[in-house]
């Protein structure tokens, strides 16, 4: 297998060149891509190859999850939630009851605490709530107990809900909301609106958060859905934004990331400038994880997996330009290799006969 970048390298504006020299396979790029830009360097230990479908015929899946090795799946449409067979089947594990979602609503993100206790965001018809579920049963038979609601009255509207969930390596749980197209919510720290919500896994404000008393942990947030962690406890996040620049940044206790006042890298003092910046048509950045020095996103309107050396997050890398369609999420799979929502029929796509799907990824050493 040649060592090339697949079509569509990234259109990064803080760093020139592409992150690193990845082996991969494009589906449909036949002429092998263009040739590595010069300056490239190896990657940080992982190689890229063609993707595998574990599972079609998905309704607008948004987030995946791996429980005690069972991979679950949120449908955004159908407030279900999936259990992947090994067959490549799916089951029905519940449906989240009081979900009213419209537009980007309904049911969003999934998260797994250290006791598999199941933690899912919706939208109800008071705004965007946080539960908590007991898993029942074994693979194969998952169910779910009793919803538990752990915050609620988050703003919530057909655009710009936010919705991601995540553990940190703290231990606390970490939200992201959109503003709900209520701009000027994201700069009111009084607001749930455009945050990164912190809080812990019963859903209390941790004594050391930023603000005393409030579960806001960074504001000025736009609509942003990607969380993840590097191996120091750097924290990550994708935001989408409006017409100028979706965004990469390193999110720190109590910053401010600027919207609606700036929008992209301003160099504006009381502001913190993301670390890389993209076209939206470009980008369009959900999901995000992180696997052996390299966040991998996953790309809406970009069509793309893009990746980010968390060593020089200024750099990106492009894979599987629109191959795949829309991508919503990416996360670390059972088995060590890299799990792909696509999100081709959530109404804003072009689906094929096997959408929507969950894509395998497998990643080795080189």
């Amino acid at each position: 297998m040649n060592t090339w970048i697949p079509r569509g390298v990234a259109l990064a504006v803080i760093g020139l060149g592409a992150a690193a020299l990845i082996t991969s396979c494009s589906p449909g790029s036949g002429d092998g891509g263009p040739p590595s830009p010069e300056g490239a360097t190896p990657s940080q230990g992982q190689a890229l190859a063609e993707p595998v479908t574990v599972v079609s015929g998905l309704q607008a899946p948004w987030s995946v999850v791996v429980v005690d090795g069972v991979t679950l799946i949120s449908e955004r449409d159908s407030a279900r939630i999936l259990e992947v067979l090994d067959d490549g089947s799916t089951r029905v594990v519940g449906t989240v009851e009081g979900v009213a979602g419209a537009g980007e609503g309904g049911l969003l993100g999934l998260a797994v605490d250290d006791e598999q206790r199941l933690y899912v965001y919706s939208t109800a018809t008071d705004g965007n709530r946080i539960q908590r579920f007991i898993l029942t049963g074994t693979a194969g038979g998952r169910a779910l107990g009793e919803a538990e609601t752990l915050l609620d009255g988050i703003p919530s509207a057909n655009v710009h809900d936010g919705g991601r969930l995540a553990f940190g390596p703290d231990g606390m749980l970490y939200a992201t909301t959109g503003d709900a197209g209520r701009r000027d919510a994201a700069q009111d720290r009084g607001s749930l609106a455009g945050k990164i919500l912190r809080m812990t896994p019963d859903g209390e404000v941790p004594d050391d958060n930023p603000f005393p008393g409030s579960l806001t942990y960074s504001y000025g947030h736009r609509n942003p859905q990607g969380l993840t962690w590097s191996d120091d406890g750097t924290l990550f996040a994708t935001e989408f934004g409006q017409n100028t620049w979706d965004e990469l940044n390193i999110i720190t206790p109590g910053a401010n990331y600027g919207w609606p006042a700036v929008e992209g890298v301003a160099g504006e003092d009381g502001f913190t400038d993301p670390v890389q910046q993209w076209d939206p048509g470009a980008a369009s950045p959900s999901g995000m994880t992180y696997l052996d020095g390299t966040l991998y996103i996953a790309n809406l309107r970009g069509q793309v997996l893009r990746t980010v050396p968390t060593a020089d997050p200024g750099r990106s890398v492009d894979y599987f330009t629109r191959d795949y369609g829309r991508l919503r999420d990416v996360t670390t799979g059972p088995d060590g290799d890299l799990w792909i929502l696509t999100s081709n029929t959530d109404g804003r796509g072009d689906p094929s006969d096997q959408d929507d799907r969950l894509l395998r990824l497998p990643v080795q050493a080189p």
